[in-house]
């Protein structure tokens, strides 16, 4: 694919990832939504990794430690909702303060 059309579909994926993170009211869907806006730093990674550094490979090398902070990220944010909603039965982000109890 053409370079523009690539950095489109990651403003396009950052934009739905930022938008979910500002509205979501579960953590579950802030979780994604996160992901979402990692996934289009790892596409930006790539392609200008394809365009200006042909041979050192630089970028990928980038993106392969952005997925697999990704990964523990998704893995510790989900024991961390689950945890919570062990305790509270809820997954609302308005409903769970912690802090108080």
């Amino acid at each position: 694919m053409m370079f523009e059309h690539m950095l489109f579909l990651s403003v396009y994926l950052f934009s739905i990832g930022l938008y979910g993170l500002i509205t979501s009211r579960n953590m579950v869907r802030a979780l994604m939504c996160l992901e979402l806006v990692l996934n289009s730093v790892n596409i930006n990674l790539l392609i200008f990794s394809d365009m200006f550094d042909n041979r050192q490979l630089k970028g990928d090398i980038l993106s392969i430690f952005v997925i697999a902070i990704a990964a523990a990220e998704a893995a510790i944010g989900l024991a961390i909702v689950s945890s919570i909603y062990h305790n509270r039965k809820s997954t609302s982000i308005n409903q769970s303060n912690l802090l108080k109890n």
